[in-house]
């Protein structure tokens, strides 16, 4: 087993790739499923996963996440559980455009971006902030529910699963949006629990290079 005993463990899993992602196009909360590369990724992420021994799967409920989780729920014989506040960041107006159609078409927003601050998406989508709000308010209903020892598997999305991370382990959300390299499709952050405080012991584990995807 990887756990270590009596010590909780979380695993913040982003799902496989999909046509967009492979496209540079923003998703943000656009029900986008796996391409047939993103469902071998989730295979072969599954088996490794596996021998962390999770206790409880938990999904944002877009299909890309889902499916992703269903790969190890299916090796394991856990039930997955969906929850729509583990959902991507939504990206407003972006969503469905390419990075460059959104650079060419708001400068203004993406020179705020670059400046640090944390802006809507997309002019009507989420912030950082609204992001990292939702998805600890889940994670935290997760924890309530875990034991000692425990291992849970959180597949979720770029972007919120950075923002789970930094929430845990007490982290600004910008340092680490500018510090810390997005998850990759299909990798992994590995989370433990000391003294009841959260440490990062592994940032985007998979088992395949990491190949940067930065559009959500």
């Amino acid at each position: 087993m990887v756990a270590m005993t009596g010590s909780r463990t979380l695993i913040i899993w982003r799902h496989g790739e999909t046509d967009h992602n492979a496209s540079g196009i923003w998703q943000g909360q656009l029900d986008t499923v796996l391409s047939d590369k993103g469902r071998e990724q989730a295979q072969s992420a599954a088996a490794a996963l596996a021998a962390y021994g999770p206790s409880v799967i938990v999904s944002s409920d877009l299909q890309r996440a889902a499916d992703t989780a269903r790969s190890l729920g299916s090796l394991v014989g856990l039930q997955v559980r969906y929850d729509d506040r583990l959902r991507e960041i939504h990206a407003g107006l972006w969503q469905g455009m390419t990075a460059g159609d959104v650079a060419e078409e708001y400068p203004e927003e993406q020179a705020a971006l670059a400046a640090g601050e944390d802006i809507r998406r997309g002019v009507d989508g989420e912030s950082l902030g609204q992001v990292a709000e939702r998805t600890r308010a889940a994670v935290d209903e997760l924890l309530a529910d875990m034991a000692p020892g425990d291992c849970a598997v959180i597949a979720t999305h770029g972007v919120s699963g950075r923002a789970i991370v930094a929430s845990l382990v007490g982290l600004d959300q910008h340092q680490v949006w500018q510090s810390f390299a997005g998850l990759h499709n299909c990798h992994w952050a590995q989370l433990h629990e000391y003294a009841g405080a959260w440490r990062i012991v592994a940032w985007n584990v998979g088992l395949q290079p990491a190949v940067s995807t930065a559009i959500w």
